[in-house]
């Protein structure tokens, strides 16, 4: 017998070490072919289930969610993924995770497909060098992917108004860009926007732009008429921003990405040419200010010199008078502007404004509260010169002064009135009206005298004027003897002066007949 050959041996056991490395080898290129895993925190997993759920960035598979599970507290869900190879550059600390379902914001639709394939995570890739793996889900998707051309800037407003995330932002009525996001300041008395504006239009924004809401519909009523003002019937129904920057501002080099800008109410408000030279004061008023509000103008002649910043009210505790301080800024360059040159008005000091407006006060400068609209009642302050108001110096208090004020027109016309009313309370109207009844009953006792006693020969005057006026009537009647003698009177003086004119004539040419006569055969 032939003795077993060790090498029949080797190649039976040489299958399965052929299946244990085929094996290996997958489970090396399963794992080297795994992406990274992360966790994603969102408030809800409502859209949200393992092992079904994608996560896609512009519409390409790049994930599937693995598990969910609450948080600790159970006040939020933690959601696992596995990403593909090659997401692990992407995962930073800026990048973004969202759900993605049917949703509807400043005036875009998005996410109408999920109604059909279900939600899904969507993720926007950040530009940090800080690698994460636990990220913090937002609520809402971003209005922009990260690598769309343009610039961010950050607007501060004192309310939202009617705008939301995705409202247009206008540059000439052109629709440049759009909210990404807002928040409530830290003191709950403000709002912080933020605004991207797209390629090539963010080179538009200078830190001379001014931003302004653009919502519905503004309308203005002055005396040149109505002024209608909007963006667009987008704007009008769910609210938008416009922003221009004035012609007549330096040129100015375009503003930095997250630039800070003021968020004005309306056009005409940003567009306001800012003065350098303010002057803080205070005018106190004795009348009601109804009608009166922070913003109003404080006017000189038609020209706008100021406007109000606050109403209070102030309680004397030795007078027990209750008076209306009301606190504006004034512009003193625009009342002198002529008389100071303009690198000369930039560099006037806050003393300096202040003695000014006293001295214009000394010689009569007064605030008056007028009506600016009949028909709303809005009061405006005008400020003129009353030569007759009283001369004093107005006080001061550090960088606030007094400007003294004079009575309104309405509050002297009510005093007057009331003074007349006063003096007709004091007068004795019981003993004028028996002085009066009594002089009409002497009037009336004369009368019946005068009719009793007079009467008849005053019917006998009267009789015999009748009867004068009826014959000079008859007298002047075109045929009446008189008439008729005078006619013939006429005629024959006329004859006379016809001859008296001849010989006038004849005597001019014959003056020697007033001696020797008339010769015979003359004419």
């Amino acid at each position: 017998m032939a003795p077993k050959s060790r090498r029949s041996v080797q190649l039976v056991w040489l299958i399965p070490l052929i299946a244990v490395l085929i094996g290996g080898w997958l489970a090396v290129k399963a794992i080297m072919d795994r992406g990274p895993s992360i966790t994603i925190t969102f408030d809800t997993g409502e859209g949200i289930e393992a092992g079904k759920t994608k996560i896609k960035i512009r519409d390409v598979d790049v994930g599937l969610v693995t598990a969910e599970a609450l948080s600790a507290d159970s006040t939020r869900v933690i959601v696992s993924a596995d990403l593909v190879k090659g997401m692990e550059r992407h995962l930073v600390e800026d990048t973004l995770f969202f759900v993605v379902r049917p949703r509807i914001s400043g005036g875009n639709v998005s996410g109408l497909g999920t109604l059909v394939s279900g939600a899904y995570i969507g993720m926007d890739f950040g530009k940090s060098s800080n690698a994460r793996r636990d990220f913090i889900g937002i609520k809402t998707p971003p209005v922009f992917s990260s690598d769309v051309p343009g610039r961010e800037f950050v607007l501060h407003s004192s309310d939202i108004g009617s705008l939301d995330t995705g409202s247009p932002v206008y540059f000439r009525r052109l629709q440049v860009g759009q909210l990404v996001g807002y928040e409530l300041d830290k003191e709950g008395k403000a709002v912080t926007l933020k605004v991207f504006i797209n390629t090539p239009y963010e080179k538009f924004v200078t830190p001379n732009t001014r931003f302004w809401h653009a919502s519905g519909i503004d309308v203005t009523l002055d005396a040149s008429g109505i002024k209608l003002d909007t963006q667009s019937m987008v704007a009008m129904m769910i609210g938008g921003l416009a922003f221009e920057t004035p012609a007549d501002s330096t040129a100015l080099p375009p503003a930095a990405a997250g630039a800070d800008f003021r968020l004005f109410d309306n056009r005409a408000e940003a567009m306001r040419n800012p003065d350098p030279m303010v002057v803080k004061a205070m005018m106190v008023f004795r009348e009601s200010v109804r009608g009166l509000a922070p913003g109003a103008p404080v006017d000189f002649r038609g020209i706008l010199v100021g406007e109000v910043t606050a109403i209070k009210v102030d309680l004397d505790e030795a007078t027990h008078e209750v008076t209306i301080p009301v606190e504006v800024d004034i512009y003193p360059g625009r009342l002198r502007a002529r008389a100071l040159k303009l690198e000369q008005r930039a560099v006037l000091g806050g003393r300096a404004r202040q003695e000014f407006m006293q001295e214009m006060m000394v010689r009569g400068l007064r605030a008056q509260l007028r009506t600016g609209n009949l028909l709303t009642g809005q009061l405006y302050i005008a400020l003129d010169f009353f030569p007759n108001a009283p001369k004093r110096k107005p006080a001061s208090n550090g960088d606030v002064f007094e400007m003294l004020t004079v009575p309104s027109s309405t509050q002297e016309l009510q005093a007057t009135i009331e003074s007349i009313a006063l003096k007709i309370q004091e007068m004795p109207l019981k003993e004028i009206g028996a002085d009066l009844r009594q002089t009409l009953q002497s009037a009336n006792r004369l009368i019946q005298h005068f009719d009793s006693d007079l009467t008849p020969e005053a019917r006998a005057a009267i009789a015999d004027v009748r009867k004068a006026l009826a014959a000079t009537e008859g007298v002047l009647k075109p045929e009446s003897p008189l008439q008729q003698d005078a006619r013939d009177a006429m005629r024959e003086l006329a004859r006379a002066a016809q001859a008296f004119r001849l010989l006038a004539d004849y005597l001019e040419r014959h003056p020697e007949a007033l001696i020797q006569g008339k010769k015979e055969g003359e004419k």
